[in-house]
């Protein structure tokens, strides 16, 4: 039998779409910036797969046609399109038993949970990001780190690496690569930069692709959010206790989390795996001004309100420099035109 690959567009494209994720445990997610579908010669959807970034995700063939190489002609398609978006660095997720086929396919396992596994087209992309991060010559129980959006970089942000800077000699701090929310990847670990210049013991890292992060954690393996909030957790942990080998890390700092159900449950998770993988995991309070918690949320706020003097006192004396001369206009001009200010 032939079969032809195609982009789905239309609503009852996208519902048949729907409807074979459905029987295989899946739901198209939300997020995906390109779906494909292989129909046979009666038009019937038969397999289906996404993008979105420079993930493949959301790929399903349907029971009948199981053995016809369909999934082959899914990814060599999605392959395709992502080489004419000029992605050459490719991810992608799998439930672990599908992993094998995968890897079958040219790509190479990162790291696994019970629920999903997390691979790429390169074979030492991983180890070889791993090796480029410098690691400081002091003793493991003396190294920390922190992983943060900083969108933007705070007074409360940082607090938590004054007190991270208290406890050790060197501080790694991985600011989050993804393009989410107003403030870009580029300008947030500008800000860290900028409001960390006095501390000798930190050392700025991306994160790159590797911790991973909510935008392009596939949600759409499990039904219930906070059951794929929990595993997102539990795949960047296993992640990250491979960043904590190679940099020696003994101990993650977080800030308390009052606000954010997600982040709640991701640092209950953390305190229940980190100290299994040998890294000490520690809560620090958050800092509080006139009685209210400094965050993220609380200066972005003020800054689109055009309430300067409230952001002002939230913001370290470079941040607010930078935010509101030349260099930082277009940033705050993006963060006035958004209006989902709460958690990024």
């Amino acid at each position: 039998m032939s079969y032809t690959v195609a982009s789905v567009t239309t609503r009852r494209g996208l519902a048949a779409v729907d409807a074979l994720l459905s029987r295989c445990g899946l739901r198209r997610d939300p997020l995906a910036d390109y779906t494909c579908g292989v129909y046979d010669q009666e038009d019937v959807l038969c397999a289906t797969g996404s993008c979105c970034g420079a993930t493949l995700r959301c790929l399903a063939v349907d029971d009948a046609c199981r053995g016809e190489g369909l999934m082959n002609l899914v990814v060599s398609h999605l392959c395709e399109v992502q080489a004419a978006r000029g992605n050459t660095r490719l991810f992608l997720y799998t439930k672990p038993q599908s992993a094998g086929f995968f890897e079958n396919l040219g790509f190479y396992e990162v790291a696994r949970t019970d629920e999903v596994a997390f691979l790429e087209n390169r074979k030492t992309g991983f180890a070889d990001w791993l090796s480029q991060l410098h690691r400081a010559d002091v003793p493991r129980e003396q190294t920390a780190c922190v992983v943060m959006n900083a969108n933007p970089f705070t007074r409360g942000h940082r607090y938590l690496l004054e007190t991270a800077c208290a406890n050790a000699q060197a501080v790694h701090v991985f600011v989050l690569s993804e393009e989410y929310g107003p403030i870009s990847a580029a300008v947030r670990k500008r800000l860290v930069a900028l409001g960390t210049a006095d501390l000798p013991k930190v050392i700025l890292h991306d994160s790159g692709p590797y911790i991973v992060s909510a935008a392009t954690f596939p949600s759409y393996f499990l039904k219930q959010d906070q059951q794929a909030s929990q595993v997102h957790a539990q795949l960047d942990l296993a992640v990250f206790e491979r960043i904590a080998r190679q940099l020696n890390i003994g101990a993650r700092y977080v800030g308390e989390e009052p606000f954010s159900q997600v982040t709640a449950l991701y640092n209950r998770t953390m305190a229940e795996m980190l100290p299994a993988s040998g890294v000490d995991f520690r809560v620090v309070p958050r800092l509080r001004l006139d009685g209210r918690v400094i965050s993220a949320s609380s200066v972005r706020q003020p800054l689109h309100d055009g309430d300067m003097a409230a952001a002002r006192a939230m913001l370290c004396d470079s941040v607010w420099q930078y935010l509101t001369g030349p260099e930082g206009q277009a940033t705050l001009d993006a963060i006035r035109r958004t209006d989902d200010l709460i958690h990024h």
